[in-house]
């Protein structure tokens, strides 16, 4: 059999940091200062998001894990040096503790504009902060081909992200709320699959001609094939606390890609399930985290979302090695001892009683371990 080479499956990883005021630990929002003096230094691998509390950065394409790392880890740096600099605090958490959005300054921009005049409350109620990860394709096709089978995964990786349990003050009892916020959006969630690339195209051709969008960036799926870059992008998990946990999310993505790709060279496919189907395990993953069940559709039953999870990383083991991820890989395992973001968060709570604790901690495990 011929060798498989993975060399195309690069990666972006796309971050949204929460500004935070020293002070009250409420959301800050920053007027763009930390932008503009970030695009100074880093130029347009910082940028502006809707909400002013809201900083997005995003990494070059990397060729591979240790690229993402280092580039994720300078990111952070950079931007909490120039936050510090302005007496100002950075966290990554799904949604800030007890802020309310209604205090929130939306960004002046063109877009902004459009989307908050059409989604109304939808559009200004959505402050949250996710994880976006691009991973590479070798064609277009072959993403369309990838996005489809890589739909069933999704929940497991969600599960292992959940850093949103708190929203205005309250625990929500979900590990990630982030979603439920989210979902008020159009055009949200888990897609179907297509059949070609043609089939996704012109569904997007439709939209555009009857004004429901006017380009496909308003296609908010929690994965999709990019509308402009040769990439599928994963847009399902809330942002991680640390550069370790949000690097070993995106290993995960890339790998899981290759080794679809890998089967396809064999002839073989991942089977399909759908979106119905599939939706009930993400409902699962943002109530439980890793610690409720998910739904294994070969098997109709309940299984631990902790053993699903050692599962996947039995599928991925094949083509580890050769993306030279294994050393993050393997931090799944901690992942799983430590406790996602929101098992951290709802901790700290429990121990304090006090939600101005948790802001400090997820203040504290922003720059942690680097």
């Amino acid at each position: 059999m011929r060798n498989i080479s993975y060399k195309h499956f690069t990666l972006g990883v796309e971050e949204e940091y929460m500004v935070i005021d020293p002070q009250t630990r409420e959301l800050k929002s920053h007027e763009q200062k930390i932008v503009h003096e970030g695009q100074k230094i880093i130029k347009d691998k910082v940028k502006a998001e809707m909400h002013q509390a809201v900083v997005e950065v995003g990494t070059d394409i990397c060729q591979n894990i240790d690229e993402a790392f280092k580039d994720v880890a300078t990111l952070r740096k950079t931007i909490a040096g120039i936050a510090d600099g302005l007496g100002l605090w950075m966290g990554a958490s799904g949604t800030h503790p007890f802020s309310h959005w209604e205090s929130q300054l939306i960004t002046e921009h063109v877009r902004y504009n459009e989307i908050v005049n059409e989604l109304q409350e939808a559009a200004r109620s959505n402050l949250i902060f996710g994880l976006h990860v691009h991973v590479g394709m070798e064609t277009r096709e072959m993403a369309n081909h990838i996005a489809n089978s890589t739909r069933y995964f999704l929940p497991h990786i969600y599960a292992l992200s959940t850093n949103s349990p708190f929203w205005e003050g309250r625990s929500t009892g979900y590990k990630s709320f982030r979603t439920k916020v989210f979902d008020k959006f159009p055009r949200t969630g888990i897609p179907d699959a297509f059949e070609s690339i043609e089939a996704y195209d012109n569904y997007v051709k439709l939209l555009i001609k009857t004004n429901c969008i006017d380009n496909a960036k308003k296609i908010w799926w929690d994965l999709r094939v990019h509308p402009f870059f040769n990439t599928v992008e994963f847009r399902i998990c809330d942002v991680p606390m640390t550069v370790m946990e949000t690097i070993t999310i995106a290993a995960l993505f890339q790998a899981i890609c290759a080794r679809i790709y890998m089967l396809h060279s064999k002839n073989l496919n991942f089977i399909q399930y759908s979106r119905a189907l599939l939706n009930e395990n993400k409902w699962r993953a943002s109530r439980y985290g890793v610690d409720g069940k998910l739904i294994d559709f070969g098997k109709e039953e309940e299984v631990n979302t902790r053993v699903l999870i050692y599962e996947l990383l039995d599928f991925i083991d094949p083509v580890v090695d050769q993306l030279g991820s294994r050393h993050v890989v393997n931090y799944v395992t901690k992942m799983l001892e430590n406790g996602t973001g929101a098992d951290r968060q709802m901790a700290v709570y429990q121990q304090t009683g006090n939600l101005v604790n948790v802001v400090d901690y997820i203040h504290s495990q922003f720059l942690e371990g680097l």
